[in-house]
């Protein structure tokens, strides 16, 4: 007797919803992904053990790069403007639309402030290849010591953290300390890397 062959039929699969829901994944990632912010100096920080992690935001940020260069920056956009009305009352200058929306945008500067509103006036691509000569730190002028100031009235949360490079010296980091124990700050963090260095 013969076999009755059952003819097969080919299975189908829809993959139109798959799709949808991969390119929904992709946009959703694009869209909520923090890109690492332009930052004014490259600071090579050292190793640490320290587990305890920064908040994700209200964090004021002192950069100290290899050359004693001192930089300055906050996380927030309004706290940045109110700075930047003070800056320009303590070193009397004006400040236009523009120049407040390019300040608002930075994240960090290291320059004389007397410098800023010729800053803030140059194009971006010649704003990003300026090399700034960081903060006027001196025993006479201190204006990291304003900043810290102005920063802090306009946001009182902030979170201090000190970000200096390796290979700065002692005596670098320690001009930034003494100006936070002169503001009466004792409580800041230095960061550093999560590796274990090595011993």
């Amino acid at each position: 007797m013969s076999k009755v062959k059952v003819k097969r039929q080919n299975a189908f699969i829809d993959m139109t919803a798959m799709c949808d829901v991969a390119f929904l994944l992709l946009t959703f990632f694009i869209l909520t992904a923090k890109f690492k912010p332009n930052e004014a100096v490259q600071v090579d920080i050292p190793a640490s053990r320290a587990q305890i992690p920064l908040p994700d935001k209200d964090i004021m940020l002192i950069a100290v790069d290899t050359d004693g260069k001192i930089f300055f920056g906050v996380d927030d956009q309004n706290t940045r403007l109110a700075m930047l009305n003070e800056i320009a009352k303590k070193w009397s200058f004006q400040v236009d639309a523009d120049q407040q929306r390019t300040f608002q945008l930075m994240d960090q500067f290291g320059l004389p402030m007397a410098q800023m509103p010729q800053y803030l006036s140059l194009k971006d691509e010649d704003r990003r290849s300026y090399k700034q000569p960081g903060l006027v730190v001196t025993d006479s002028i201190n204006e990291l010591s304003d900043l810290v100031q102005f920063a802090r009235v306009a946001n009182p949360k902030l979170r201090i953290a000190i970000r200096a490079d390796k290979a700065a010296n002692y005596e670098d980091v320690d001009r930034v300390i003494e100006t936070l124990r002169e503001r009466k700050i004792n409580r800041f963090n230095l960061i550093t890397s999560a590796k274990i260095a090595a011993e």
